[in-house]
């Protein structure tokens, strides 16, 4: 059997790569309606999709009912025809856990529970009942002393017992003492339902469930799991290849202020970490010792292996007896522990967090978001890593996400190493108030870009396709707790060119090989540990990370502050800046990729494809850059372009010893990926002329806009939003104009620049179509489609919904300059 070559692989990849968008089925569903919106999806390059009922549904359609089921039957049986990818999504709406609130109906002790601390000055004994609610277990009484700033002294508590359903501070002597009662109660959580009425705060928002009980869990999977598989078990790993829970919240949104996660039996676990049930306090309260946050760091660990045991494995082992993937993703960003069990290990980009402005993609725990999920998947041997990307990440959270920032945030994805997108969201009604409440924008069919959304999909499909099946290239690692992953020291590796993993301490503990100075794991080996030293290591931790330095192993340490030695680690570099950790690698292994001039907003990963390397580049930043990249490697370059679909050899500036340097152009919003083959000579360019400047033409007068639909065209030129008629006006407007192109003039070209545009400009020369721009920079090279003597020009311009939708006066239409730059 011969393999397909990559270069068909990259320009024609399978649908395996699809973009698998959530749909939002948010009104009264018909399928004809369904039938027909899923060959719209496939008209468009998107074979598969999350069914995702959301807030919307009437009341006459109940999640889970006969009607409802029937109609998932006929998207999946539609999609098995047309041969497209279905991901069950396991809630009604979000968080999962509770199927809208029917694991507690019937079963109240189900509902999720936290831990309540209740403080009682008293000198007579204390009536408990009195403290405690229905359904509510008491789990600790103590007596304290506090000093007058609050905090207090572990030394001097006081387990008391309770007799007779009271408890007294009788045989405590010396001092104030305070009472202090832990009381596992309900948290009064929710979550958000699918009908109106059923949302946050509403009388009817449906109860969440006790996520750390697994007979609470068992009954969520029979209600959920078990009632898709009873319809749809013919269709399980094939067509449904995947089941998507989706931030599951141990306490439920809304809940009760004041609580700890904590469920019936709790206690065990939690003094099973290593605390005392005379810790509970330090849960809510200070220490002169500073001992709380250990206490709490060890709270967190038992919650999470609770939520593992309880929770994610009951599903994930459903999931692989019936064939399918545990997809989705925990409620952080970091939480990439949580990801052990998700055979599709998965994360979420939401609400602008991470964002192109202002250093958001290298700042903050959720600029960890994206290798969370694909680290996590590298690490266990997983082919695949799903981002649920776009949600409310509009600069203003509302329709105003732009197509050039949907490139961003691809890229941006991408170069981390996913490989599985899932958009948030195509929407299957924007009536009423859906188009505002639900998390905005449709990224898909109700928006102005799909038209042209092809373009997007195959994109998607080309990057997806790249990143799956190519281990990364790196002897990096930087050490990260299940529930915390260090963004300091990781910013100045991704702004100088530097590919690294997470490297998780439970996976370094329990299942790597320290060999020859080196930590292998699944693909990876990694002879460089960066610690950022407020991670809290366990005595385990730093006893493995000695042994690999011991064996020849470098770690370099990031203090927290001062020359205090947190961690004990034999012969560690210690740096006191994140920045300094540059210098220090350039010291010990020199740049493993090297710009020139340097810049901090390019991006690259190094990942093996079939034994070949390729070298993504792409630009995080707001301006083109120009300049020259080296690569560890010799032999022919060649640029594979994801966006057109080109592939074409890349002369090298030079090959030495310090690498093969090519030349790189790189503008906004642009990615590309250079293919080395080792075993070929690389093709050394002759020097590089200087181009002579384009000549300018001006092209500001003679333009006619037509605008039938609105209530009056634009004038010319300029934003239509600064006129009062059309400032909340959406839609597409006709500009037209012509010009001269010299006969005798063919070896002449023509490039397009029409300055600013608000927001998709569709051009067409001469009748012909030219191209779309879909962001800045709006330029394009019209020369195939001129003719000597008159050329005429159409730009259909299409502004973002949000200025009708949110009433934003962004900026609309052809605004210019527009200008014709002729070259040779």
């Amino acid at each position: 059997m011969t393999s397909i070559p990559l270069e068909k692989q990259f320009l024609d990849p399978s649908e395996e790569y699809t973009p698998i968008p959530f749909w939002f089925w948010n009104d009264e569903i018909t399928e004809k309606e369904l039938v027909r919106q899923m060959g719209d999806f496939a008209d468009k390059g998107v074979t598969g999709f999350v069914i995702h009922p959301r807030m919307g549904i009437p009341e006459t359609l109940p999640y889970l009912s006969d009607a409802y089921l029937s109609l998932v039957h006929t998207a999946v049986k539609e999609a098995a025809a047309r041969n497209m990818q279905v991901i069950l999504y396991d809630e009604a709406m979000y968080p999962s856990g509770s199927a809208e609130g029917k694991v507690v109906e019937g079963n109240p002790e189900y509902a999720s529970r936290g831990l309540i601390m209740r403080e009682v000055t008293a000198t007579q004994p204390v009536h408990l009942p009195s403290f405690l609610e229905a359904g509510d277990s008491l789990v600790s009484v103590q007596a304290v002393r506090k000093a007058p700033d609050g905090s207090l002294d572990p030394a001097e508590t006081v387990l008391l017992r309770p007799s007779g359903g009271s408890v007294s501070l009788e045989g405590l002597e010396g001092g104030e003492w305070t009472i202090l009662l832990f009381i596992e109660t309900f948290t009064k959580g929710t979550i958000r339902g699918i009908h109106f009425g059923e949302d946050d705060g509403e009388a009817n928002a449906p109860a969440s469930a006790d996520l750390l009980n697994p007979v609470a869990t068992a009954k969520f999977i029979r209600l959920t799991h078990e009632a898709y598989y009873e319809r749809l078990q013919s269709y399980f790993g094939t067509t449904v290849i995947a089941m998507f829970t989706d931030e599951p919240d141990i306490m439920g949104r809304g809940h009760r202020r004041g609580l700890k996660a904590w469920t019936r039996d709790f206690l065990t676990l939690f003094i099973g970490k290593g605390n005392r049930e005379e810790d509970l306090p330090l849960l809510w309260l200070e220490d002169p010792a500073g001992r709380a946050s250990s206490v709490r760091s060890r709270h967190r660990k038992a919650v999470q292996e609770r939520l593992v045991s309880a929770y994610y494995k009951p599903l994930s082992e459903w999931c692989e007896e019936h064939g399918i993937a545990l997809t989705g993703h925990p409620a952080g960003s970091d939480e990439i522990g949580l990801l052990e069990l998700f055979q599709i290990p998965g994360q979420d980009v939401v609400w602008r967090w991470v964002a192109p402005e202002n250093s958001l993609g290298v700042e903050g725990r959720h600029s960890t978001a994206a290798k969370c999920s694909s680290d996590a998947a590298r690490h266990r041997g997983r082919r695949r890593n799903l981002n649920e990307v776009f949600g409310v990440c509009g600069p203003n959270n509302g329709w105003d996400l732009s197509a050039g920032d949907m490139k961003w945030y691809l890229d941006w994805l991408f170069v981390r190493g996913v490989n599985l997108i899932c958009p948030h969201a195509f929407y299957y009604s924007v009536d009423g108030p859906r188009r505002y409440n639900e998390r905005p924008p449709d990224v898909g069919p109700n928006n102005i870009w799909w038209p042209h959304y092809s373009l997007i999909s195959r994109y998607i499909k080309r990057m997806s396709w790249l990143m799956t099946d190519s281990p990364n290239t790196t002897s990096l690692a930087i050490l990260c707790r299940e529930d915390e992953m260090p963004w300091r020291i990781a910013k100045p590796l991704y702004e100088s060119q530097r590919e690294f993993n997470y490297l998780e301490e439970a996976l370094l503990r329990d299942v790597s090989i320290i060999q020859d100075g080196r930590i292998h794991l699944a693909d990876n080996a990694y002879s460089i540990v960066l610690v950022e030293e407020d991670l809290g290591l366990t005595p385990e931790t730093v006893r493995r990370l000695d042994e690999f330095s011991l064996q020849g192993g470098t770690i370099i340490r990031l203090r927290k502050g001062g020359d205090e030695d947190r961690v004990s680690l034999e012969r560690a570099s210690a740096i006191s800046e994140p920045d300094e950790v540059v210098s220090v690698l350039d010291k010990l292994i020199g740049p493993t990729v090297l710009l020139t001039p340097r810049n901090a907003r390019l991006r690259v990963s190094h990942v093996m494809k079939e034994g070949q390397p390729f070298f993504l580049l792409v630009n995080e930043g707001e301006e083109a850059y120009e300049g020259t990249v080296t690569l560890p490697v010799i032999g022919k370059a060649e640029a594979w372009k994801a966006w057109r679909g080109e592939i074409t050899g890349v002369p090298a500036v030079s090959a030495d010893d310090s690498g093969l340097t090519l030349p790189v152009e790189l503008g906004r919003r642009e990615s590309i990926l250079y293919r080395i083959l080792p075993d070929e000579d690389p093709v050394i360019s002759a020097a590089k002329k200087s181009p002579r400047p384009p000549s300018i033409e001006h092209l500001q007068e003679g333009w006619m806009a037509e605008a039938p639909s609105f209530p009056t065209a634009p004038p010319s030129l300029g934003s239509w939003s600064g006129l009062e008629k059309l400032k909340h006006v959406s839609g597409t407007v006709t500009y037209r104009n012509s010009f001269d192109r010299e006969r005798g003039a063919q070896d002449e070209g023509i490039r397009l620049d029409l300055g600013e545009v608000g927001e998709i400009a569709e051009v067409r020369v001469n009748g012909q179509e030219a191209g779309v721009l879909l962001w800045a920079p709006y330029r394009l090279d019209i020369t195939p489609y001129l003719k000597s003597g008159r050329n005429e020009l159409e730009i259909r311009v299409t502004n973002s919904l949000a200025n009708r939708l949110d009433e934003s006066p962004l900026p609309a239409g052809l605004i210019g300059p527009v200008v014709l730059e002729t070259y040779r």
